[in-house]
């Protein structure tokens, strides 16, 4: 269904699903592009339900209300405190989102844009050089010079010498010796930029809430499945500044322009504070740099065309993190051929990696690329 918001909802088929889960799969998505405007979603839901017949008489959207409620994942609010004494009056009850709905949304998310996870991948990520800890894999091999004595296979090892020797003339030789085949596990820190300068919002197409979505499935995946790593996420416009995992379905698009300087800047410092060896910086971006702030406080502004001081500052940080070992993998929705130019440039500074991605895809791409072969055996 089109609504004149300018995003499409799919009903699924309610086959197999309660009048309650039907309306709060709708319900979510709703909530998700109104950014967390419970009020709002409530006032579409009940459009919707006007077309397209989604309640009856033993169910209505009042009951869902109330049941949504008695499940705790909205609460009522008073607009306005009370100093008079007097009981406020209905009218002045808004609907809020809790915390439960909130983590809601980040599951859900994780589940339409990661849905292909596989099991087991809780809590490490294979690397290609040497992380922080090692995981034995299960299998064996012979005993190299240089292996650690604990990784010894005790038990392989005396069968091996046994077979060898026999049990009368029994001796343990060095080519008896079988250790544990280990893989270095690394954890990683990221930090996720995601641009919230008003053409994420142009042309006619929703930007945001696909940037939005991604980000609740990434933390949600991180922090239930790869509980060592950690995520920041970082907003950036005229400026950056970080943003809590629980504000993520409230975020809107401002009337800002784009400091890429400053989300970069940002996110350095982020990274500098953590430990971990392993660290990477992921930037949606749908639109050109066209913003730096001066030592004055001032800001420069250029919205036409690529403004010479604005990119070389850009290509700046690209240089200083490529120094610094963090590579930028951005992910350009955009398609216009010079900002593709500019991106191009700026990841052969930095060493990183660039995709060109459309808004269907952008989710997938992320999880592929945060997975991606980390692997090395011993």
């Amino acid at each position: 269904m089109n609504l004149d918001l300018g995003y499409r909802i799919t009903l699924n088929s309610p086959e197999e699903k309660s009048p309650f889960q039907r309306l709060y799969d709708i319900f979510q998505e709703l909530v998700t592009h109104t950014s967390g405007d419970v009020e709002e979603a409530i006032d579409w839901l009940r459009e919707l339900d006007k077309e397209y017949e989604l309640t009856t008489e033993e169910y209505t959207i009042d009951d869902f209300i109330d049941d949504l409620l008695e499940r705790g994942v909205v609460r009522q609010e008073f607009e306005d405190d009370p100093t008079d004494g007097n009981t406020p009056s209905e009218a002045a009850k808004k609907l809020k989102a809790t915390a439960k709905l909130e983590r809601e949304l980040r599951k859900r998310a994780l589940n339409q844009i990661f849905g292909k996870l596989k099991k087991g991948q809780k809590g490490n990520h294979n690397t290609k050089s040497s992380g922080v800890s090692e995981e034995r894999t299960g299998s064996t091999r012979p005993y190299r010079y240089g292996d650690s004595v604990d990784q010894i296979d005790m038990n392989q090892s005396l069968k091996n010498a046994m077979l060898r020797s026999g049990i009368d003339n029994y001796t343990l030789d060095h080519d008896d010796l079988e250790v544990y085949e280990s893989e270095h596990k690394s954890q990683m820190s990221t930090v996720l930029m995601i641009d919230i300068s008003h053409s994420m919002i142009l042309y006619g197409e929703d930007r945001i809430t696909p940037a939005k979505k991604v980000a609740m499935a990434l933390s949600e995946m991180i922090t239930t499945r790869f509980p060592k790593d950690s995520l920041e996420i970082i907003v950036f416009g005229n400026d950056a500044w970080p943003i809590s995992i629980a504000e993520l379905p409230y975020l809107k698009v401002g009337p800002y322009h784009t400091n890429t300087v400053a989300g970069l800047d940002l996110a350095l410092q982020l990274l500098k504070r953590k430990k971990n060896t392993n660290q990477q910086i992921f930037m949606i971006t749908d639109g050109k740099p066209s913003c730096i702030r001066m030592k004055d406080g001032t800001y420069y502004k250029n919205s036409v065309g690529l403004d010479e001081m604005i990119v070389e500052e850009c290509y700046q940080r690209a240089r200083f993190l490529a120094k610094s070992k963090i590579p930028v993998t951005t992910f350009m929705i955009a398609q216009d051929t010079y900002l593709m130019h500019f991106i191009q440039e700026f990841t052969r500074l930095n060493g990183g990696k660039a995709f060109y991605t459309g808004l269907d895809d952008l989710g997938s791409m992320i999880f592929e690329d945060y997975t991606a072969n980390r692997k090395r055996r011993l």
